[in-house]
């Protein structure tokens, strides 16, 4: 026997031999096999080149061509050169009539592009990242060439948006969720503040009627269910834009759903300046007394009879009222901690992960990159906006008859984004006097702001039949 220590020359001589014989005897089955047809028999020791089972309709590829294969499956050779015809609904027309667009390999980069800048907003500067990081990484999935992740039947993300974001599955599960953390008792306490929540209306009321007003424009093709769908973006309530777009103007749910969550990821860029324009130093400096204190009979009988009223007065809204109202009444009657425990984490935290991920998959370029969905982006930006405006004017005029006055900085928290409209409000009232906490007040016509959003998404379902 070798040993490895005292004789290396001699193994390594070995080892050499034995590889030599193994190279040779590798090709003796090709040799004893001339004359044979190799490629009508099953492959074998004695037949290498023959047909291996179950591979007969399987084309021979050489190494160029493998090499040339690989290359085009690559993304970035995808980017390049494709060019895949996708089928798209027109926007401007009731019927939802479908037309075939080309789009461009260059396009899907561009938005894989805007995926990884949302991704950005949400991880690294902080917009919202429950909402931005997943809508981020659902918009670079669904344009990952030759991935077919939103692809139907079988697509992930597809099965995502067709089970829960393309009705009205996922929206009142995330109202449930919103209920059963929401806080009330700043509403109960300080009931004027109502009146904030409602003037932020104005913002989706008037961009209603002006989309109506814009099919003057040549070129321009709203009909009034879509024109409701675009105008709900200024309540900034992502659920709820999603619930009536789906029942109105389905054709438009994409669009409007990812302009509601951007403009509730960006509330802390959008509203700031707003607010500043429309208020006085003096006006920003007013401290507003400390809410009483709410006993839980309150807190535990407002919901029921909120949703009683929605059920007696405004049906059509009673399922998003209803379901804010059941989280709510789960949360304050303290009988099932359980059940309100999962309602506000484990089940809000995995619908929110599937939503965002399914508005994130909606952002394809034949459904983004043309003229109409842009005109709805702006028009939602112009809704936030006016509702935000409206929302600190009405505080400003309601001081001209209180003796105890508001500070109109709470108003522009009127639109439905809670808590995030609520902190803003409360981040300018500090810049201007760090002792002056306004977050308890602005969560009065926060929370009346979801309230008045859900009525007017059911009050336009209740005048135009989406039933």
């Amino acid at each position: 026997m070798l040993h490895l220590k005292t004789d290396p020359v001699w193994v390594t001589k070995l080892c050499l031999l034995l590889v030599v014989g193994a190279f040779v005897f590798s090709f003796m089955p090709r040799i004893a096999a001339q004359g044979n047809p190799p490629a009508s028999d099953p492959a074998s020791i004695q037949n290498p080149d023959g047909i291996i089972p179950g591979s007969g309709n399987i084309p021979r590829i050489s190494f160029n061509s493998f090499i040339g294969n690989v290359i085009e499956t690559t993304g970035l050779f995808a980017f390049i050169t494709d060019e895949i015809q996708k089928e798209t609904t027109v926007i401007d027309e009731t019927t939802g009539t479908n037309k075939t667009t080309t789009v461009f390999g260059w396009q899907e980069f561009l938005m894989v592009a805007v995926g990884f800048l949302i991704v950005y907003l949400g991880a690294v500067r902080g917009f919202e990242p429950l909402l931005l990081i997943p809508i981020g990484f659902g918009t670079i999935f669904v344009n990952v060439p030759m991935a077919g992740m939103g692809n139907p039947p079988h697509g992930f993300l597809h099965i995502i948006y067709e089970g829960g974001v393309g009705n009205e599955f996922f929206p009142l599960f995330i109202f449930m969720g919103i209920g059963a953390m929401t806080d009330f008792g700043p509403l109960i306490a300080n009931p004027k503040t109502a009146l904030l929540g409602a003037a932020a209306q104005f913002g989706v009321f008037g961009t209603l009627f002006g989309i109506t007003a814009m099919n003057l424009i040549p070129g321009v093709n709203f009909n009034l269910l879509q024109a409701c769908a675009v105008a709900i973006i200024g309540g900034a309530d992502g659920p709820t834009t999603i619930y009536i777009a789906a029942k109105l103007a389905p054709e438009l749910l994409a669009t409007v759903a990812v302009a509601a969550y951007s403009y509730m990821a960006l509330v802390p860029l959008i509203q700031p300046p707003i607010m500043r324009a429309l208020t006085t130093k003096e006006e920003r400096l007013i401290k507003m007394k400390q809410l009483r204190p709410v006993s839980k009979v309150e807190k535990t009988l407002f919901p029921l009879v909120v949703f009683m009223l929605a059920i007696l007065i405004l049906p059509a809204a009673a399922p998003l009222i209803g379901c804010l109202m059941f989280g709510n009444f789960i949360k304050e009657c303290g009988v099932v901690e359980r059940i309100s425990k999962t309602l506000q984490n484990e089940l809000m935290n995995i619908v929110s992960v599937m939503l965002s991920l399914g508005v994130g998959s909606q952002m394809t370029p034949e459904k983004f990159l043309n003229p109409a969905s842009l005109s709805i982006v702006t028009m939602g930006l112009i809704a936030f906006c006016i509702a935000t405006g409206t929302g600190v004017c009405v505080a400003k005029f309601m001081n001209l008859f209180l003796k105890e006055k508001i500070n109109p900085l709470i108003g522009s928290a009127g639109v439905s984004a809670v808590p995030m409209a609520a902190r803003v409000s409360n981040r300018v009232g500090l810049e201007e006097d760090p002792g002056n906490f306004l977050l308890m007040h602005a969560m009065g016509p926060n929370v009346s702001g979801v309230i008045g959003t859900a009525i007017a998404a059911g009050v336009m379902i209740a005048m135009y039949g989406g039933g």
